[in-house]
């Protein structure tokens, strides 16, 4: 029997490497064991196609192979340092007495081969546990990730089935409109097709399917949902009541949960601020001993390029851990769509919409395409800063090139310094060409497009619960939601107002109201928005009276708004802090430099003890580090906490790290200006 087991279901040598190791597994581990259950739940969790016995086989062999390979670089790692006379066999003696010289000469020659074989093993153990340990941890991430995404988007899902179910549709009709809005439902509409494909491919009562699905899902909120929806279908309960039940409670949830985030942050920032000032007190620890003629150049310059980099990167993936992102790129691309709406869901710099789905059909449409290629590009020609606007990270193609070409012709000039001697002797200047003059090219451009595309998108999200309030009044006087949409463009004001005003106007000139509202979505890109449109947009294909359906809809968008002004208001908090930290510790290498260094160094050139300082880099007053290196490395330091510190004080602040480009551009700037005036 062939076995295709390879990883994520591929097969080929990842299914043979499984089939070799299969006898391992049965020897080292017993299939009915806690170990392997909980590895095969974690596999059907994250949806992945692998049996549990040889998925656990292939990680055997990985881990042994790996552990071989680095079995193989430890002992030969072992032997040379002791072929190239690093270690000697006296240098490792442990002090065990020996009863005679021939005794501790025995013990000395078997220094050596214990050390290579030690050496072997702790290199090959760690090998085997990157392997085995690596792979068997993709199932466990993979579920953990959904799970996240699943409680984010969970109280969303529950007032779309209850939007469902006011509309008049039944439990099954539910359930399938649900597993086919991945769209924007992500990864609860995959659990809900799980649902969906037991009944229709697999002959199984929906009620088992439920109750199967709520044992495999890794969400502990989803399960229990399930397993209340459950009870009620087979009681014969009010699945409306239920739903709206269950819609309050997951919004009040919704709060909790970013509650406890919010406080994790907080407690980050605390951290924080201790972490990032570590370097800072370390670097003045050993410009003291640098001063008492103890210095390490090595030590200095590992905390200016390697200890703070890492720990700010470290602080940043520690955030991510916790903080949100918003699941979902915002597109709606509904099946069973008009081969417009198709189309111009693809639409892009690359796709020119509609046109691409008639070439090739007659030769009038390829010319239809190449003419409206030369129209596109005239429009981004004639307002290249819209198109920068809606796509920030485009600036970077133009950017990137004229950074490089201006670094490039002032290399070519001499004016930007190479040798480390030069970097010395001209540390702002240096500094400035190659790493300010970029960062300002390609930061601020970037940053002044990013700000305005959440500018244009907050004028849409801004007024969207009030709309919707406006939209559930308008309906409830008897209008259908077409007419309610005219009226509330007509009474409104701001930039949704023109949207619904446009959305009008498509649907008198013959699109259907789904279309318009998909392709209004579609423009603006926002997951939290999609939510909403794709609730209203189903609702309204079963009846124009959709009262409760568009006052759930605003209660959900309300809902959204609290967490957001919530979030605001605590996240301000943490980046002042992460703020006022880098003035601080700015300030500190401020004074060190001005009323420390400065202040030795003319003391000791005062005195006639000035050594062969200058630009080499070499020791200078007390055997220490010289001023000008001293300078570089200091100005180095605030630069480098200057950015990451903008980044971190971004990802917080929106769970967007390019939001973090603005703080960057004012803390580099701010470092600047300072070492501009003491260094």
């Amino acid at each position: 029997m062939s076995l295709d087991t390879g990883f994520g279901g591929d097969g080929g040598d990842s299914g043979v490497l499984a089939d070799a190791f299969y006898p391992l597994f049965q020897l080292l581990f017993d299939p009915d064991g806690d170990f392997v259950a909980d590895v095969e739940t974690k596999l059907t969790q994250a949806r992945m196609s692998d049996t549990v016995e040889l998925y656990i086989s292939r990680a055997l062999g990985v881990g042994l192979l790996v552990g071989l390979l680095l079995w193989v670089v430890g002992t030969l790692f072992g032997y040379g340092i002791f072929a190239i006379g690093l270690i000697t066999p006296e240098a490792l003696s442990i002090g065990i007495p020996a009863p005679s010289e021939g005794a501790a000469e025995l013990m000395r020659s078997l220094v050596m081969p214990a050390a290579v074989l030690v050496s072997g093993l702790f290199f090959g153990s760690i090998g085997f546990a990157m392997g085995f340990g690596g792979l068997l941890a993709i199932p466990y991430s993979t579920a953990s990730s959904r799970k996240r995404e699943i409680d984010m988007l969970l109280a969303d899902s529950v007032s779309f089935m209850y939007a469902l179910s006011v509309g008049g549709l039944n439990q099954l009709e539910i359930l399938r409109a649900m597993a086919g809005a991945e769209d924007t439902y992500g990864e609860v509409s995959k659990e809900f097709r799980s649902i969906v494909n037991e009944t229709e491919y697999f002959g199984t009562d929906y009620r088992n399917a439920i109750r199967q699905q709520a044992m495999d899902t890794p969400s502990d909120e989803l399960s229990q949902f399930l397993t209340d929806m459950l009870s009620i279908v087979n009681s014969g309960g009010d699945m409306e009541q239920f739903l709206k039940d269950k819609k309050d409670k997951h919004m009040r949830t919704a709060k909790q949960q970013q509650e406890m985030t919010l406080e994790t942050l907080e407690l980050f920032g605390e951290m924080y601020m201790t972490l990032s000032l570590f370097p800072l007190l370390l670097i003045i620890i050993l410009v003291i001993m640098s001063m008492l003629g103890n210095a390490n150049d090595q030590l200095l310059y590992g905390t200016v390029y390697v200890l703070i980099p890492l720990t700010g990167v470290g602080f940043l993936v520690l955030v991510s851990t916790v903080k949100q992102d918003e699941p979902g790129d915002g597109m709606l691309r509904p099946e069973g769509g008009s081969d417009r709406l198709q189309q111009s869901s693809k639409e892009g710099l690359l796709h020119l919409g509609l046109v691409e789905g008639f070439v090739g059909r007659f030769g009038v449409f390829n010319r239809i395409k190449d003419r409206e290629g030369t129209h596109k590009t005239k429009e981004l020609l004639a307002a290249p800063h819209h198109f920068f606007r809606d796509n920030p990270l485009y600036t970077l193609a133009l950017t990137v090139p004229a950074a490089l070409v201006l670094v490039g012709v002032a290399f070519a000039a001499g004016a930007a310094p190479v040798a480390v001697d030069e970097w010395i002797a001209e540390p702002i200047w240096s500094t400035f060409i190659w790493i300010y003059v970029p960062a300002y090219l390609t930061l601020v451009p970037l940053a002044f497009f990013h700000a305005w595309n959440e500018r244009a998108r907050g004028a849409i999200t801004g007024k969207l619960s009030d709309n919707l309030r406006k939209l559930s009044s308008a309906n409830d006087t008897g209008q259908t939601l077409l007419e309610s949409i005219d009226t509330v463009a007509d009474t409104s004001s701001g930039k949704l107002a023109e949207e619904f005003e446009m959305m009008y106007a498509k649907v008198n000139y013959g699109m259907s109201l789904r279309d318009a509202m998909v392709e209004f979505n579609n423009k603006y890109r926002i997951p939290r928005l999609a939510r909403t449109i794709k609730l209203i947009s189903e609702a309204q294909e079963a009846s124009s009276q959709i009262t409760d359906v568009l006052t759930t809809a605003a209660q959900a968008s309300e809902n959204q708004d609290d967490i957001e002004r919530e979030r605001k208001s605590r996240t301000r908090m943490q980046v002042a802090i992460i703020l006022m930290t880098y003035v601080t510790l700015l300030g500190v290498m401020a004074i060190l430099q001005t009323q420390f260094i400065d202040v030795m160094a003319d003391l000791v050139d005062q005195g006639g003890g000035g050594g062969g300082g200058g630009a080499g880099g070499g020791m200078d007053f007390g055997g220490g580090v010289n001023p000008e290196l001293l300078s570089l490395l200091f100005f180095h330091a605030v630069t480098l906490q200057a950015i990451l510190s903008g980044f971190i004080s971004g990802y917080i602040r929106s769970a967007d790290v390019i939001s973090g480009v603005k703080f960057v551009v004012i803390l580099i700037t701010m470092a600047l200006g300072v070492w501009i005036y003491v260094g």
